[in-house]
């Protein structure tokens, strides 16, 4: 590696180092549990840290991707910011996974002549690292402590409600009539889920029933009026297409859901990825088969 290409590697990494501070604190202003908030300044003093440890090398301050930056903090906003500080992370501690891309080869021939260079750099850089992730684990957001209430009431309606969508779809053929029962269905359905959580909470004398039984019923809510949104928009007639749209939402929302929890909590994304497809895609085959047999030999044509 030519002295050029070092010093492009020693700025990409100190550009990364100053981001990360930035979105840090950026994120720490709009957390409401001080423990959290003083962790991630903590982080944030961290990068600091790591990015003054460049500026050694490098002799010169650089500026952050600032619509990287806002974008970190918007993610922070929306999804929590366990998964934004975890994700960010990901990016430069991923090496071994990722594809030898010609920014990777970069990487990783860059980190080498670093530590050939400076030997040092290596042991300190690793403490430094290893405190940050350290303090990464540390964060509790409130959210992730009902993951579990979350998954209860996606599944359930992955599951029950794209099955149900898939058998009415061949018994009515009419999005209209499709969607009058999914709106019944689905809203009964997440208030008996909620209150079935509650229960389940309250009898095992946990004091945050009804806040777990409210993301519960959320989750389920949220998948109910998604999974009913083709129907509701495309024309009465066109419940096939509306079928398949409603297929790949739940794709969709399985992916998201499992990236979700596999940054945020750690967790291998393919093997639940591929358990929940398989159980929501067989339930709605089999509903869709079963709704066709009982339209054909009940003679019911609606």
């Amino acid at each position: 590696m030519d002295e050029q290409q070092f010093m492009e590697y020693l700025k990409f990494m100190q550009a990364n180092e100053i981001k990360e501070k930035l979105v840090c604190e950026g994120i720490a202003r709009n957390v409401k549990d001080e423990k959290d908030k003083q962790t991630l300044l903590e982080i944030a003093k961290q990068e600091q840290i790591h990015y003054d440890l460049f500026k050694n090398l490098t002799k010169q301050d650089v500026r952050p991707n600032m619509f990287s930056v806002y974008w970190y903090i918007l993610m922070g906003r929306i999804f929590g910011y366990t998964f934004a500080v975890k994700l960010m992370e990901i990016h430069l501690l991923s090496h071994e996974e990722a594809k030898k891309s010609r920014k990777q080869l970069m990487m990783e021939a860059g980190t080498q002549e670093l530590f050939r260079r400076h030997p040092g750099f290596e042991k300190l850089f690793a403490e430094e690292v290893q405190h940050e992730l350290d303090m990464i684990q540390m964060i509790d957001e409130e959210k992730l402590n009902y993951v579990g209430s979350m998954v209860l009431g996606l599944n359930d309606a992955l599951v029950e409600f794209s099955g149900s969508l898939a058998g009415w779809s061949f018994a009515m053929q009419s999005n209209r009539m499709i969607t009058l029962a999914g709106l019944i269905t689905g809203i009964s359905a997440t208030l008996s889920m909620a209150s079935s959580e509650y229960l389940s909470a309250k009898n095992e004398g946990r004091t945050d029933a009804l806040k777990s039984s409210g993301y519960t019923g959320i989750a389920y809510l949220f998948t109910v009026v998604a999974l009913l949104l083709p129907f509701i928009l495309l024309p009465d007639h066109q419940f096939l297409p509306a079928l398949l749209i409603m297929l790949a939402i739940v794709v969709l929302i399985i992916a998201g859901f499992n990236y979700y929890i596999s940054v945020a909590r750690n967790e291998k994304f393919s093997t639940k990825f591929r358990e929940m497809i398989l159980v929501s895609l067989s339930v709605a085959g089999i509903s869709f088969l079963i709704g066709l047999i009982v339209k054909k030999v009940l003679g019911i044509d609606i």
